[in-house]
């Protein structure tokens, strides 16, 4: 487990590597504990004296425990043993099942987890050229929207506590852009998501149809958006068109809200174009507009010193003559020979909107379409794919020169896989040859990966149970998990090449070493989720970014726990049936399944 998080830091991004870096620091820290500190506890422990006498609670923990083992444990583990193929079908069933709830939808996967917030950021934008007394108002309806509804949550809240506490309303920058913070109350008190309480105040207000976008922000998110489509080409009025097409498409999901792209509408802009005749009197469109700046905006004709200041004179039409569109109807064009003609006689013009900005991706033109969900728990992935088989055919077929990149979340997401690719095989790797030394076996380690896909088993469910998405920091505590889960099979193992040596049969050992492990790997899963259950229920902001990765680990190593005390058993009788099975047929003498032992041919060779 430490190599894992030697690997981690630099491939998957600060925040990751910052886990990673802490968690392998109180690994090596807990080594130093184990192989110096505990043994000296350990001495000075009352459990070495014979006088003292056991507490109650120790007696009767004893007797639940060893209730359970006798009871319980080992009578079906001697079930199992005897009927191998209906231990098998059992967590296989499960395994096929909690695929099937993946692929159904029941169990959702996301790209990254919505973290839900104390506040609700709402974002306004106008196009262009608005008037801030517009934008004003608009963002004032929001805010009255926004108490509206929190007079109809805060009927429901629990204590009667106002949902929304106050609110922050900001216009800028710029006169077509606004702002609306409103912070919530705390979340520990709260019976509302922050998603939710965003939700219902977008219900309140309703479609804003005059603006460019309104974004009503409830959590934060890794990684960008969660759907996030850039549409790339050289073709700008197709670019455009398909920009059009796409948030129509999006805008028509009822799984998607808040729709968003990077291409905003500018001011409005005069575009000229000069006709045929223009260029028979010597004009061409730089003397052309050159004229028409000087007139409306102004040339700088003089300047002068006064005092300590310069003086600039600047010379264009009065208030009167610029202050219409027909004005640039009526105004003369100076030819190069010294005549005057109106500008409608050699140009045409059309008022359009220009670009604000202009992005590239890949030496491309660049416009991206992002959206949110509408329900934060939704899975993105889901939706995501029924988009790329849906929606982007038909606007590629349309526009043969756009092509569709998938970024956002699907792009980080993209990367830590990439590098997770690469680095989990390295650190399994090193696990196995770490394993198969000590125990001088190369199958034995191999049956321990085995149980790693099985205990995705219980993530799964955990997920479920809590309502939440499997996600990239659910698959972090994977990592943990394994860590868990191949100790608690390491310590069966061991003790069953123990007693194998000391002469007991194959199932005799088997069942002697699940008996007198059953105590520690028992204790190592109930304590760990005792300890990781707080976590879980914590409904604080700084606590959200944490409860996948311990719902992964605590239900993960409740279902591996039994993975281990009865899947690894039946594993191990597979490997030896092989075995024995195998060597019958190569030497024609069928041998004990105890010959066939890693730990029985090493005792013999030693002797």
């Amino acid at each position: 487990a430490f190599s894992t998080f030697i690997f981690l830091p630099e491939r998957i991004g600060s925040f990751f590597g910052q886990i990673a870096k802490v968690v392998g620091i109180i690994l090596l820290i807990s080594l130093i504990e184990a192989f110096l500190i505990l043994p000296a506890h350990l001495a000075h422990s009352r459990a070495l004296d014979k006088n003292t006498k056991p507490f109650i609670l120790n007696i009767w923990a004893d007797k639940v425990i060893a209730w359970i083992r006798d009871t319980l444990y080992v009578p079906v583990l001697r079930f199992f043993l005897n009927n191998p193929i209906f231990g098998f079908a059992i967590p296989i069933a499960l395994l096929l099942l909690t695929v099937g709830a993946m692929q159904g939808g029941i169990i959702r996967f996301t790209f990254f987890p919505n973290v839900a917030s104390d506040r609700v950021s709402i974002n306004l934008k106008m196009p262009q050229g608005t008037s801030e007394a517009i934008t004003d108002s608009l963002i004032t309806e929001i805010e009255n929207a926004a108490w509206a509804a929190n007079k109809e949550l805060t009927e429901k809240q629990s204590g009667n506590l106002q949902v929304i506490e106050n609110t922050v309303r900001q216009l800028g920058p710029g006169a077509s852009n606004a702002s609306l913070v409103l912070n919530l109350l705390p979340g520990e008190k709260r019976d509302y998501q922050s998603t939710e309480v965003s939700n219902a105040v977008r219900e309140k207000m309703g479609p804003i149809y005059d603006a460019e976008s309104v974004v009503y922000g409830g959590g934060n998110i890794f990684g960008g958006k969660p759907v996030s489509v850039s549409l790339v080409g050289n073709d700008i009025s197709e670019l455009k068109q398909a920009k059009r097409d796409l948030k129509d498409a999006f805008r028509q999901n009822p799984r998607l809200a808040d729709v968003t792209d990077n291409d905003p509408a500018g001011i409005k802009e005069i575009k000229i174009k000069l006709k045929e005749n223009a260029y028979l009197l010597g004009l061409s469109l730089n003397t052309v507009m050159s004229q028409v700046r000087s007139g409306f905006f102004g040339a700088a004709v003089q300047r002068f010193q006064r005092g300590r200041d310069e003086i600039r004179v600047w010379v264009r039409y009065d208030r009167s003559n610029r202050s219409s569109i027909t004005d640039l109807d009526q105004m003369r064009i100076v030819t190069p020979n010294g005549n005057r003609v109106p500008l409608a006689e050699i140009a045409t013009y059309k008022i359009e909107r220009g670009d604000v900005v202009i992005n590239h991706l890949d030496g491309r033109r660049e416009i991206r379409v992002e959206a949110d969900m509408s329900d934060a728990k939704d899975s993105a992935p889901e939706i995501l794919a029924s988009i790329k088989s849906k929606v982007m055919p038909e606007i590629t077929a349309r526009y043969p020169t756009v092509t569709p990149l998938y970024e956002g979340q699907n792009r980080g997401f993209a990367k830590i896989g990439e590098a997770m690719g690469r680095v989990l095989p390295i650190v399994l790797l090193l696990m196995y040859a770490v394993i198969a030394f000590v125990f001088r076996s190369y199958g034995q380690p191999f049956l321990l990966f085995i149980l790693i896909p099985f205990s995705f088993v219980g993530v799964a469910w955990g997920h479920w149970v809590h309502g939440q998405s499997v996600n990239v920091l659910s698959g972090l505590g994977i990592v943990a998990l394994i860590g868990i889960l191949v100790n608690d099979g390491l310590v069966l193992i061991e003790k069953f090449n123990l007693l194998l040596k000391d002469g007991l049969p194959y199932h005799k050992a088997m069942i002697e070493a699940g008996r007198s492990r059953f105590r520690a790997i028992f204790l190592t899963s109930i304590t760990t989720v005792a300890g990781l259950a707080p976590l879980i229920f914590e409904r604080s902001f700084s606590a959200q970014f944490l409860i996948p990765m311990a719902i992964s680990v605590a239900y993960g190593i409740a279902y591996a726990t039994f993975m281990t005390l009865f899947l690894l058993p039946l594993l191990l009788g597979l490997k030896n049936s092989f075995k024995m099975y195998a060597l019958w047929f190569w030497r024609g003498k069928k041998p004990t399944r105890e010959s066939v032992e890693r730990a029985i041919m090493e005792m013999e060779g030693e002797q």
